[in-house]
């Protein structure tokens, strides 16, 4: 029966015991999920708490698989990140990559296998010597001579993987799930005889036979491995299958669970989270999801999502400001630009524009912002120089010149710059050049609250003499 990504059978998954469930209809289900000893969504008392009040997408007690504030993160920038089309990284980029995933405070950074170059071996005993915090990793195939040669590297773990769906086994490595079986225990055996950590994944695991996983995964955690993994490798998974196959390994294995998650149809952060809620322990990363073909969870947006979620322990856990060095440093190395609708360090990830945003911003940040800037060293903007703007974001903005207008006044203002912007976006140079050039014809008494001939006048005046200014400097350049 295979654990197929369009065609899931929900009979062969575990269900969730109701009692275990939320109650969310209303005061006969809350009193009845008392009288059960349940507290229901709200806690024992039927209150929302004070975590719920901050942030009501937040954990519960009730999710009692939930790892979304206990998890580690396995930084694959330097496996995975390795195999992304325009991917070269010399020993002096990797061990640059790899001291900056340290800074960010990543549990793991997994390596590319040995096995596969002289100069991948050599990097990855180059990197196991820099005495880093986090642990070291390398990936290597279910194979015993490259279990051999990942051993000698001076890893802190070796992560195993083989192929099990139908699709792998017969147009790939060609063996049956007995030769994977055997092969498997004669590998993480000889791995944990050198006294490190492994990890047995299987690949392309949601269109794998759901009996065949869940047999080799009790196989291999009876041997002893540190971890599972769980791989969907074409990217096919979606979040509700995520969360009922590892839900359902998780009754299986007592070991810990990673999950490996390729973003071809855009699902991987949300499939990271969900698998997280179904008592996954370790994510895949990757920097900017740099890897195979569109590449896998990246970094910054899993930080983003379980940021969201509990702020005070990802802030406690990680160096957050080191993000956006270490993304500026994937990106220039890859040769790519950091896209505009990154989470976090995305150009106008804190960038508000529209008025009724704008305002609201000023007031209180948390209206519409659900990351906190400041916590990744970054800033947040309010762009005014185009029609949607707002006055109160304007008047911010004459606050931050030190020029005195009243709220009529500002009101007026914006009315021009709203006007000059349905002809083109105007800079902050622009904007801030017209305000203060109102401010002085309010001062002056040149100028008054609708009197919109004399303020095009004055900035006649202004552009008049900015360019007579301009030539002369011209001239005295030549001179």
């Amino acid at each position: 029966m295979p654990c197929s990504c369009s065609h899931q059978n929900p009979e062969s998954l575990s269900m969730p015991d109701k009692t275990q469930m939320i109650q969310i209809n209303g005061a006969n289900g809350l009193n009845a999920a008392k009288s059960n000893g349940i507290n229901g969504a709200n806690g024992a008392n039927g209150h929302p708490s004070e975590a719920q009040r901050r942030n009501p997408y937040a954990p519960r007690a009730s999710d009692f698989l939930s790892n979304i504030s206990n998890f580690s993160i396995i930084e694959s920038t330097l496996r995975e990140g390795e195999q992304f089309a325009n991917a070269f990284f010399d020993t002096k980029t990797k061990i640059a990559i790899a001291k900056a995933l340290d800074a960010f405070g990543v549990e793991y950074i997994e390596l590319t296998s040995p096995a596969a170059s002289e100069q991948s071996r050599a990097d990855c005993e180059a990197i196991c010597k820099l005495g880093l915090k986090a642990k070291i990793l390398t990936h290597i195939r279910c194979h015993m001579d490259d279990a051999r040669i990942a051993v000698e590297t001076g890893v802190d773990g070796v992560d195993v993987v083989i192929g099990t769906s139908s699709f792998l086994r017969e147009f790939s490595h060609g063996k049956d799930m007995t030769y994977i079986t055997k092969t498997a225990i004669e590998v993480i055996t000889f791995v944990k005889s050198k006294g490190i950590e492994v990890r047995f994944s299987s690949e392309d695991s949601f269109r794998s036979d759901l009996v065949d996983l869940l047999s080799i995964y009790q196989t291999v955690d009876k041997v002893g491995v540190n971890r599972v993994g769980i791989a969907d490798t074409v990217g096919c998974a979606n979040p509700r299958q995520v969360y009922d196959l590892v839900r359902t390994l998780r009754g299986v294995v007592g070991c810990d669970i990673e999950i490996h998650l390729h973003n071809d149809t855009g699902m991987a952060i949300a499939n990271a989270y969900c698998a997280l809620e179904a008592g996954a322990t370790h994510i895949d990363t990757s920097v900017l999801g740099i890897g195979e073909r569109v590449g896998i969870t990246p970094l910054g947006g899993l930080v983003a999502c379980l940021y969201a979620a509990n702020p005070e322990y990802v802030k406690a856990k990680y160096n957050l400001p080191m993000l956006r060095e270490i993304e500026n440093l994937v990106a220039e190395a890859v040769e790519v630009n950091v896209p505009f609708m990154n989470p976090i360090t995305g150009y106008c990830a804190f960038t508000h524009k529209a008025g009724i945003h704008a305002k609201a911003i000023l007031n209180n940040p948390s209206t519409y912002e659900i990351l906190k800037p400041e916590d990744f060293g970054l800033t947040r903007y309010v762009s005014i120089g185009h029609r949607l703007t707002g006055w109160n974001a304007v008047k911010s903005r004459v606050e931050q010149l030190g020029l005195n207008l009243t709220d009529d006044e500002v009101k007026d203002a914006t009315a021009k710059i709203k006007e000059l912007a349905d002809v083109r976006t105007q800079s902050m140079d622009d904007v801030d050049s017209l305000l203060r050039i109102y401010h002085s014809g309010i001062q002056s008494g040149e100028l008054a609250v609708g009197q919109k001939e004399a303020l095009d006048r004055l900035l006649q005046q202004h552009h008049e003499t900015s360019r007579e200014r301009q030539q002369l400097g011209e001239v005295a350049v030549a001179a």
